[in-house]
Parts: C-alpha cells; structure tokens; sequence
C-alpha cells in the first residue's frame, strides 16, 4: 500500500469499535454482528477478515461501516437486512422488510418434507422470502414445489430469489388455500403464531422492522394455524401438514390437527429444546 494520506483503521480497531456501540446497545451478538458486518461491506467473506493483515477499512468502507453500524446499534435494525442477504439450509436468499427474515428453527420443515415420496406435490404457505419452498426443491428436485403468499410484497421478493437461484418453484398469490388446487399432497407452514398480547416482550429487531402480519395471530397467535387447518380438513388429499409453532402451543395444535383428520402426530424439536414443528399424518385409507 502506498503511504496516501488515508491509510484507514486496522480491521481490528474497527471492529473493537462496533463492537462496543452494538454491544452497549443492548444487542446479544455484538461481535457475529460486527464481523458479519463488516465483511460485507469489504466483500470478503469472515474468515479472510479475522486472518488477512493487510486488509484495512478505509476510504468509504469507513463511512459505510459507521452506516451499517449506527442501523444496527441505534435502530436496532437486523443484520441480514442490513445486509440483504441471509443464509438457509444450503441457499443464500435476499432478504428485506417485505418478509420475515427466514430462521434457523424454519429448517425443521425442509428436514420433515425430505422424506416425502418421489413426485409429490407441496405448498410452502405464506412462504415470504421463499426459503422453505426454495431450500426444498434445491435439495429434493423430484417434488412439485409451489409457494404461496398473501402479500403480493412478499411474493415479488421469493420469486425474485427463485429466478436468482434458478430453482423451478410455482408461486402463488393466496389467502392460505383459498384458489389453490386442489392436487396437494402435503402443506408446509412458518405461519404467524405470536399472541397480540405478546408484543411486549418482542425485541426492537422484530417489533420494529419485521412485518407485523408475519408475526401475529390473534389473542392466543393460533388463529391463522386455525384457519389453514380448517382448510385441510376437507383436502384428504393432503397426507402430511407440517407446521411451525411458538413455544408451548403443541398440544393445541396436535389436537388442532387432530379435529382436521391427521391421525399420527408428532413434534419435532429445534436446537434449544423446544417443540418448534409439529406433524401431522392421515391414516392410510
């Protein structure tokens, strides 16, 4: 490097830095959240950023770290919005306020629908960014795999992912299955679950920034999970519905899906322990 008069900050004197303002803020992760950070604006991945020496920040990197930085400390922005990107399974999606930002936990559905036969045909519902529908049929090119969502918003966002990745996925403008086919084999769902009363507890990064009709359902947040199974109960076609929950809400909607006609039900749980999928099976006829 020639000696310019801006030779820029050390890597690490910039990420001591965030860390501490992002820390002070309240958020859980100061230092993932200021690596992730800045390794994105310097367009090198995090490994490279905490072992390559030369690497500085200067120049406008400097004036966009502090950016990236502010949105996360002050705004309590979330980082892959931030960012506009967030990892799932095997795919990178784009991600923005029009959808959820996709969850670690929200893998569990992908996992439970890789064991569907050859050839069936599955509904991601209220599929957002489109990460279960695109992550499913990345892995599991035999099967149909549709989308479906509400907002028309959310929609534009999975099928742009899906044109990036280049995975075939149909997608679908629907109020749950209100219109959709009736050619369904199984029905994926992250569906709003968190109780309106529950606002409270809620950290800024969701209640702020996350779209609030993918979060809430309701005095009990089982009021969409309600709806959809409603729905299902006169397509016997459907064999398998997988659903994800907030936690303690198993057993209502075990027997949720229970009055809907699935016979064998189970749940599955995520890292932390908690009942986060719950399946549901109709008996053989």
């Amino acid at each position: 490097m020639g000696m310019g008069a801006d030779l820029g900050t050390s890597v690490r004197d910039a990420l001591d830095g965030a860390v501490t303002a992002i820390g002070a803020a309240g958020c859980q992760t100061p230092r993932l959240d200021a690596e992730v950070l800045l390794a994105d604006i310097l367009g090198v991945d995090r490994a490279r950023l905490l072992t390559d020496r030369e690497l500085t920040v200067a120049g406008p990197a400097v004036r966009a770290f502090q950016n990236a930085v502010r949105r996360r400390a002050v705004e309590r922005e979330p980082v892959a919005y931030i960012t506009g990107r967030r990892g799932f399974r095997h795919i990178e999606l784009r991600v923005d306020r029009r959808a959820l930002i996709p969850r670690p936990e929200t893998e569990l559905l992908v996992e439970v629908a890789l064991a569907l036969p050859r050839g069936a045909r599955v509904l991601d519902v209220g599929t957002g960014s489109g990460a279960v529908a695109l992550a499913l049929a990345q892995e599991r090119p035999d099967l149909h795999v549709s989308g479906s969502d509400v907002d028309g918003d959310a929609l534009a966002l999975a099928r742009a992912n899906g044109e990036r990745l280049g995975l075939p996925v149909r997608w679908l403008r629907a109020n749950l299955l209100d219109g959709v086919p009736d050619e369904l084999d199984a029905v994926l769902a992250n569906p709003p679950y968190v109780a309106v009363g529950e606002q409270a507890v809620l950290a800024p990064e969701i209640l702020r920034h996350e779209p609030s009709r993918a979060l809430f359902a309701g005095a009990d947040g089982l009021d969409t999970i309600r709806a959809l199974l409603a729905q299902l109960a006169a397509r016997e076609r459907v064999r398998l519905v997988a659903l994800e929950i907030g936690a303690g809400q198993g057993e209502e909607v075990a027997r949720l899906m229970r009055d809907a006609g699935f016979a064998t039900i189970r749940g599955e749980r995520d890292l932390a322990g908690i009942e986060r999928v719950v399946v549901g099976e109709r008996g053989s006829q």
